[in-house]
């Protein structure tokens, strides 16, 4: 691509370089597909990163502290909501779930992607907090009857926690119009490749490439120069 000529302080290289970067959002009902998609996400985009959430659950042998969790005690926990340095956060089964704020804005500042895989009432507290960073895509299952299928075949609940699933999904869809985007996946592959084009295609919204503006300005100044020459 070629560099800046005459008197273009940027490079188009550089405006398409240095962009903020973006929090991807993906929300669903259970038996969507969302985390699988989120996970061939994170395989092929090499720019994205998982959200690391804080936490004050207990630590599992298997699980890495700063890898799969931050994990905080409640003191700890109190501490960083008070003082705003918590972007969301929630209580789930009588423990503290939440994104912190610092590590979420170095990365977008840098340039780089965060995704989340969280709920709607997360969804909306990120809205609140840094609403333009934000792209927001909403995963439906093709049909109710497919999501319960798909809750059965993971043979990890039974009847009764899936009515309860489907129970929660009635209140999550009634907001699929509060999202940025939805997708349905009726096809896992299609659905992915979708998610995906919306990622690019936000990444190279004008206003996450401050680089941008000044790169056309130059080219203005280069014209009206060439102009001048030629007139002279």
């Amino acid at each position: 691509m070629p560099e800046a000529s005459l008197g273009t302080s940027v490079s188009a290289d550089q405006a398409e370089q240095q962009r903020r970067g973006l929090m991807l959002v993906l929300s669903s009902p259970s038996g969507a597909g969302k985390s699988t998609i989120a996970r061939m996400l994170l395989q092929n985009e090499s720019n994205l990163a998982l959200s690391i959430s804080v936490t004050t659950r207990e630590r599992r042998s298997s699980e890495v502290d700063g890898v799969d969790y931050h994990f905080v005690d409640s003191d700890r926990f109190a501490h960083m909501r008070d003082n705003g340095q918590l972007l969301e956060w929630a209580e789930v089964h009588g423990n503290y779930y939440a994104t912190p704020r610092g590590p979420v804005e170095n990365a977008i500042e840098s340039g780089r992607d965060i995704l989340f895989d969280i709920d709607i009432q997360g969804t909306f507290q990120l809205y609140e907090k840094m609403r333009s960073d934000v792209v927001s895509v909403f995963i439906l299952p093709p049909s109710i009857a497919e999501m319960k299928a798909r809750l059965k075949g993971r043979a990890e609940d039974d009847d009764a926690v899936i009515a309860k699933r489907m129970k929660t999904a009635v209140g999550e869809m009634r907001h699929w119009s509060e999202y940025d985007y939805v997708v349905v996946n009726d096809d896992l592959q299609r659905a992915y490749d979708n998610v995906r084009a919306i990622l690019k295609a936000e990444r190279l919204k004008q206003f996450r490439s401050p680089k941008i503006g000044p790169l056309i300005q130059g080219m203005v100044n280069d014209l009206e120069s060439e102009i001048s020459a030629t007139q002279s």
